[in-house]
């Protein structure tokens, strides 16, 4: 049997494109963009607000992603500051801050001078989105969905299996409307408001961890699972309700590990 060739990990990297030297990257099968933000070692908001894209984030195979960075570039004999800002395509007022040069644009051979990062001044228009993106507030199975019956009665939202002391998240950033106990069913209750008319509910949590009127983001931390109220075992209730009515979470939400 031949022994297969391996290429070194540079070469590869090479070959696949490497975020964490390139301004500019493609997408290839398998990536996404919290992932090529790790490598490039520039902030997801970054690249995001650089090329326009707003949550949930998603990137498809062979999009080209501008990746803002600060470079460093050498003075080279004749070379000016304003010969220099129109080389890297970056404003030479920007140039001048962030290496205190004088108006003139006077730089010295072997000079080294910080090129600034720069984000894309006319990025592409950004699709107004009313309705939040829901991400799920726990990782656990579901126990019972969404019953909603024609009279008004059932179940109003998804409730999740949760161990003692888990996590509960946003699921979608807002501001807070509701932090306290809910003795008829849900015991401890945290409610967000998200605008438009959009609001969560996290019910029989063991513990609030945010206060009325205060502002998160997605995926913050709003509380600790358990089973206060009506609950026999240590679980999340969530819902989501639209002008006050309730929606299926399962038809806004993504499965369960693709986040």
């Amino acid at each position: 049997m031949k022994r297969a060739l391996l290429l070194p990990l540079a070469a590869l990297l090479v070959a696949a494109g490497n975020p964490a030297t390139e301004t500019e990257h493609v997408v290839t099968e398998g990536e996404t963009l919290g992932g090529i933000a790790n490598r490039a070692k520039v902030p997801l908001s970054v690249i995001a607000e650089a090329n326009g894209l707003a949550e949930p984030y998603k990137v498809r195979i062979g999009q080209k992603l501008v990746i803002p960075r600060q470079r460093v570039h050498t003075v080279k004999d004749g070379e000016t500051g304003f010969g220099i800002a129109l080389q890297y395509g970056v404003p030479f007022s920007q140039i001048a801050i962030a290496n205190g040069l004088d108006d003139a644009g006077t730089v010295k051979v072997g000079q080294r001078l910080i090129i600034p990062a720069m984000v894309n001044a006319t990025p592409r228009a950004m699709p107004v989105r009313t309705e939040p993106y829901f991400r799920r507030p726990h990782d656990g199975a579901t126990l019972l969905g969404y019953t909603m019956r024609p009279d008004g009665k059932g179940h109003d939202g998804m409730d999740f299996d949760a161990g003692v002391g888990d996590m509960v998240r946003a699921s979608a950033s807002g501001t807070v409307i509701f932090a306290g106990d809910e003795p008829s069913r849900f015991g401890r209750l945290v409610v967000i408001d998200h605008g438009n008319g959009w609001h969560t509910a996290y019910g029989h949590l063991a513990r609030i961890t945010v206060s009325k009127g205060e502002v998160v983001k997605s995926g913050e931390r709003i509380g600790i699972a358990g089973d206060a109220g009506v609950a026999t075992r240590p679980e999340l209730h969530f819902e989501i309700r639209k002008d006050g009515k309730p929606i299926d979470p399962a038809g806004k939400l993504p499965d369960r590990r693709s986040e």
